[in-house]
């Protein structure tokens, strides 16, 4: 099951590019493990949207409790709810 997480930043730009490459690379094992469908962050910084695949809430939960952004405060707060994907359009993702 797909779980959205909009997520709010806070305002410390500099420690979000400090630990950027870190969150991505555990952005970049969650993909390859099959646990994440899509993300990135909002234009200026501001927070992001991460899509999970996880079986529970709760397991979306842990996987947004254990991004580098999380542990050191870059995530201010977010929201996470069950997705259903009803149409998509794969030639406009990245590849």
């Amino acid at each position: 099951m797909k779980f959205a997480a909009i997520i709010e930043y806070g305002p410390d730009l500099s420690k979000i590019a400090e630990i950027r490459p870190t969150h991505r690379q555990y952005l970049g094992e969650l993909l390859k493990n099959g646990k994440l469908a899509i993300s990135g962050p909002f234009v200026g910084d501001s927070g992001a949207l991460i899509v999970y695949e996880a079986e529970s809430q709760e397991e979306a939960e842990t996987l947004i409790a254990n991004d580098p952004f999380s542990k050191v405060g870059v995530f201010a707060s977010w929201n996470i709810r069950p997705w259903n994907v009803v149409m998509g359009n794969p030639a406009l993702l990245p590849k």
